[in-house]
């Protein structure tokens, strides 16, 4: 058993490397900003302490990490900062310089294990600010390893209960009356919520990972319009979709910067240039799980909710009246 701190443990993939950490009977120390928004069954959790910290200060830092055996980054943001800059600040404080304060935070509290999320792709040339910015984190994790075991993991799109992707896309088909898609031959290979946490739990204590750096994907390739098209008839609302070619993604892109949400940026759009793809396989004997075994469950419950709601409506207006006015 040993002492983990989560940073970014209270986020959609942070809670399931939680969970998985809690199963394998490790005590973990997940910091969050504001300890009143995390979810409940994380606080519930045996052997978890949410511990309401500023995660960027380096004194906080070495704190937390104070007697623990290991550290997990897991810090990311998909937008941020203003194109064509090397990064925008955004980026650079979550993806750059936090990495390099864990580093320097586990140096001085002894820490000799640390786990972190970069991003397939992640290139200090590559199109966008965003996988710029996580090749620049990673570097700086991976010059640690002469003194500290590091360990890198790259993923592609993760899906999942409450994940931003897939469930995003249904949501917009259950109110849109036709999907106008940018970049709908952008290439993924999603991976499961459950096979990137297991492996960050397995790679604590596995030698052969310290000093490397691992992709991980999915068992199989889908374009976007393919993805979108899934997620609508999985959710119960398929529609038609229309993609864009490359210039009027550009401008999709320019313009929902604009609307409230960020549902894509022009960054997003650069990241999308290159395939989200790999050849590796998961390691530490993971079997890859395929989107269709679970999707359908968790997408398929917005349909089942709505259904429900519309049956007890007709049910009230049977009886007559408004709701409550039935029996007494």
């Amino acid at each position: 058993m040993a002492r983990v701190c989560v940073i970014g443990g209270s986020g959609f993939v942070g809670r399931h490397v939680v969970e998985e950490l809690v199963r394998g009977e490790h005590e973990v120390v997940v910091p969050t900003r504001y300890r009143e928004t995390a979810k409940r069954d994380l606080i519930l959790l045996p052997g978890v302490d949410v511990v309401q910290a500023d995660v960027h200060d380096p004194a906080t830092l070495e704190r937390l990490l104070a007697g623990c055996d290991a550290a997990i980054n897991l810090v990311g943001i998909l937008q941020g900062g203003r194109p064509g800059t090397p990064y925008g600040a955004a980026f650079r404080r979550a993806h750059v310089e936090l990495p390099v304060k864990i580093v320097g935070a586990c140096r001085r509290a002894g820490v000799r294990r640390l786990v972190h999320m970069s991003a397939l792709q992640a290139a200090k040339d590559a199109p966008s600010e965003y996988l710029r910015s996580k090749a620049d984190g990673e570097a700086a994790v991976m010059a640690a390893k002469g003194e500290i075991a590091v360990t890198a993991f790259r993923a592609s799109v993760i899906f999942g209960p409450e994940d931003a992707f897939l469930n995003v896309f249904a949501r917009l088909q259950r109110f849109l009356p036709v999907v106008v898609l940018a970049c709908p031959d952008a290439r993924f290979q999603p991976v499961y919520v459950e096979d990137v946490a297991a492996a960050f739990a397995r790679s604590l204590d596995a030698e052969e990972s310290f000093g490397r750096v691992y992709d991980l994907v999915g068992p199989k390739v889908y374009t976007l319009r393919e993805l979108v098209r899934y997620a609508g008839e999985a959710s119960g609302h398929p529609r038609p979709i229309v993609g864009l070619p490359d210039r009027l993604s550009y401008w999709q892109a320019r313009l929902m910067e604009l609307a409230p949400g960020g549902l894509m940026s022009r960054d997003n759009y650069y990241s999308m240039k290159l395939p989200s793809t790999s050849d590796a396989r998961l390691p530490f004997g993971i079997v890859p799980t395929p989107l269709e075994a679970v999707a359908p469950a968790y997408l398929g419950a917005a349909r089942r909710e709505a259904r429900y709601a519309s049956l007890r409506g007709g049910a009230r207006r049977t009886r007559g009246g408004p709701p409550g006015a039935g029996a007494r």
